[in-house]
This record gives C-alpha cells, sequence and structure tokens, in this order.
C-alpha cells in the first residue's frame, strides 16, 4: 500500500537536513510503500513555497526561462506528492509596504532626542540573528519591524490559506525552499509563531541546491505544471519580480514612496551610485542643491561592519540601508551559488543575475491581490491584526539562544 502523506513514526521515513553544523529539521518523506494500513488523520497537507531568487538558479540549470523553470519545479514536487507550490512574491509584497509605511512614519517621528533614523531593513535573517544576537543595542532599534518575506508566507499558509481550505495550521507541513542556508535558522526562531495560532510557519526549509540534488537523485517522470495560487484560482498568473538586481530591491520601493510621500517628488528609475565597492551604494534625492534622502545598500558582512560602526559612531549620514548578508545578494546565497570548492560559481551566478532581469518588475502597490488581503484577510491595512501579522519584535544578546542556534 502507498502512502504519499502520512507522518506517523511507523510508517514515514525523515530525512534530515543540515544547517550549518548545528540546526536540523525532519522532513516527511514522499510515496513510501509499507505494509499496515496507515492512520489517515496523521496525514498532512503538504504545501511547498519557493522564493523568487531561487527560481533563476532552477532556469539555469534546467536551461529555460524563469517561468518554465517555475513549472518544471512545480510538476516535479507535486510528482512527490506536494498538494501545493506557491510563489512567495505575495509576501515580499507585503513586507515591502510595511517597510515603506514604517519609513515615513520614522522619518515624521525622528528628533536628535529619540533618534528612529537610519531605519534598517529586515528581510535577510542572517543579517537580522547577526544583529540581535552580537550587536543588540543600538542597533536592534533602528531595525524594522516588518516581518521577513518567509515569515509572513508562514502566516499565509497557516492562517489564511488553512482558513480557506477549512484546516488546522497543524494539518499544513509547509516547505520552503530559499537561496541560503539562514532562513533554515529563521524557521527555528522561537519568537515568530505564525499569528493568532501559535503554529510555526515553516515546518522546513530546503535550499536550491538541496531541491536540485533531490532531483538528480530522483527516477521520476513529471509533467511540467501551473504554479498554484493562494485564492484557488484556475488561471495561472505571470511571474514578476521586485526592483532589485539581486533581491527583492527594498532600497528601490522605500525610496519611491518615501520620494513621493515626503517630497512629493516622483521617482521612475532609482540611479545608484557604487562606492566602497561593488557591494556598498548609495542613492540621494535632491532638490535645490539639498539632498533631501540618502539610502545606502550594503550586502556582505565586509560592509555590514563599516555600517555598524558607523552608526555606532554617530556618523551615519544614511535615513535608510538595505542590508543583506550575502555579497552579491540574494542570488548569491550559498545554498545555490557555490561551487564545490565552496567559492561563488561566478558563471552560474552570471546566468541566474540574467535569468532574473528578464522577469518583468510589478511595484507591490498595483497587486489587487495584496489589497484584497488587507482587508479580507487582516480586516484593514491600519487594523490591529496588521501589526499582529506582518510586524515582529527582535531579541537581544542578553536573551538565551535557541538550543540549534548558530554560534556567530
Amino acid at each position: 500500500m502507498k502512502c504519499e502523506h502520512c507522518t506517523r513514526k511507523e510508517c514515514s521515513k525523515k530525512t534530515k537536513t543540515d544547517d550549518h553544523e548545528n540546526a536540523s529539521i525532519d522532513v516527511p518523506s514522499l510515496g513510501h510503500e509499507h505494509a499496515e494500513k496507515c492512520d489517515t488523520s496523521q496525514h498532512k497537507v503538504l504545501v511547498v513555497s519557493v522564493c523568487p531568487q531561487s527560481l533563476p538558479y532552477f532556469a539555469a540549470k534546467f536551461r529555460l526561462s524563469v517561468t518554465d523553470a517555475s513549472r518544471r519545479l512545480c510538476g516535479f514536487l507535486k510528482s512527490l506528492g506536494v498538494h501545493y507550490v506557491f510563489d512567495t512574491t505575495i509576501a515580499a509584497d507585503f513586507s515591502i509596504l510595511e517597510s515603506q509605511k514604517e519609513f515615513v512614519h520614522r522619518y515624521r517621528q525622528h528628533s536628535e532626542g529619540e533618534p528612529a533614523l537610519p531605519m534598517l531593513s529586515s528581510a535577510c535573517p542572517g543579517w537580522v540573528r547577526y544583529a540581535e544576537r552580537v550587536l543588540g543595542h543600538p542597533v536592534t532599534p533602528h531595525l524594522c519591524t516588518a516581518k521577513s518575506p518567509q515569515q509572513i508566507m508562514g502566516s499565509l499558509v497557516k492562517d489564511y490559506f488553512a482558513r480557506r481550505q477549512n484546516l488546522s495550521p497543524d494539518k499544513i507541513f509547509h516547505v520552503l525552499v530559499a537561496p541560503c542556508y539562514d532562513r533554515k535558522l529563521e524557521a527555528l526562531r522561537e519568537d515568530v509563531p505564525t499569528a493568532s495560532h501559535g503554529s510555526r510557519g515553516a515546518d522546513c526549509v530546503l535550499t536550491s541546491g538541496e531541491i536540485i540534488q533531490i532531483m538528480e537523485q530522483s527516477d521520476l517522470v513529471a509533467k511540467d505544471a501551473a504554479v498554484d495560487t493562494l485564492f484557488g484560482g484556475l488561471n495561472e498568473e505571470e511571474m514578476r519580480r521586485h526592483d532589485g538586481a539581486s533581491s527583492d530591491g527594498y532600497l528601490a520601493h522605500v525610496f519611491r514612496h518615501a520620494a513621493k510621500q515626503l517630497f512629493d517628488e516622483d521617482v521612475g528609475e532609482v540611479t545608484y551610485r557604487t562606492l566602497r565597492n561593488k557591494d556598498f551604494q548609495e542613492v540621494t534625492l535632491e532638490k535645490n542643491g539639498e539632498v533631501l534622502l540618502r539610502f545606502a545598500a550594503a550586502y556582505g558582512f565586509r560592509n555590514i561592519q563599516n555600517v555598524v560602526l558607523k552608526l555606532k559612531k554617530g556618523k551615519f549620514p544614511y535615513h535608510f540601508v538595505e542590508v543583506l548578508a550575502c555579497a552579491g545578494g540574494c542570488l548569491n546565497g550559498r545554498g545555490q551559488a557555490q561551487a564545490e570548492d565552496g567559492r561563488t560559481d561566478k558563471e552560474l551566478l552570471r546566468q541566474m543575475e540574467g535569468k532574473y532581469a528578464d522577469v518583468p518588475v510589478r511595484p507591490p502597490e498595483s497587486s489587487t491581490h495584496v489589497q484584497e488581503l488587507y482587508q479580507e484577510w487582516l480586516d484593514g491595512a491600519d487594523s490591529p491584526r496588521v501589526q499582529e501579522a506582518l510586524h515582529t519584535v527582535y531579541q537581544g544578546p542578553g536573551l538565551p539562544a535557541a538550543s540549534r542556534d548558530i554560534k556567530w
């Protein structure tokens, strides 16, 4: 008898996914044989959510467009027994929109006595964990409180989607496919249960490279399949991305929004100026010779250390910084861009950047689904549920780390 979704200990195998050297999550394997009749009450609905920065990796590996690669990946996952495959772009929409609103609020509230600026982006789990575990105050008060796309996707799947399907959150096993290993550590955070029901938003995280290994070891023949939508629609939605060359582009989106809301300035193409190195760039809004806004993008820990040093010295000229732990951005995550010798596969990264650039950009403000979800799921864009579902609080170095936490 074949049981595709049973997680009962007696009749399920486990696959251990390791993160660094001290974090692991067990994943129920799919499609195994056993002679004993399984308990259907223990079956789970298997959901996989794929980060948009993972898709160019599959596109490069399959030598397909990002859209066709997403269909190939979706078909393979469903051949394993996965019920639903989602794209996390809609979760990034929420994260960016909430970051935009928070920056404008901080800018208007900022004063020398109570500095609310600079605001530092909080979508990168490697950076956030470093800020929490090592830096603490005075850095953590500057972290944007908007949850990361991974955390918001967990809420969407375990709360909104679960209710649409008349399922208890614990009946869903939610897997994230991501470009970096730090996403696994983000899933282990003890203080980010999904809003209102306490279920962990992501039960497991697999890197893009781990998925490719599973595909290479499989002899299954799968047909391509359309990516699902949270709304149950039959029509496949067009693949799209945000305005970042290798990430979700928080800097560009927050910059445009702030320019319009604070100074009534419409910004079209955002012009980046490279400073110390290609991973430290600056963007300014100027009018009549005066700098109104000064933003920066700091990728990689060498640049992060410089940002932190200037911030601690009180000599920080920026209003907002998009911070990412991986040099080169999310496409260069070690879970997909690393060669066998441990270095970045530069040719693969170049291909991924080209594939990602071909995906159409669509600002989060233009998503009708997001606006509908604000009303249907969160009772309005300014309701208390928004704070609960889309924002978080940060730990400090004085708090005990989780048993499987990384040691920086």
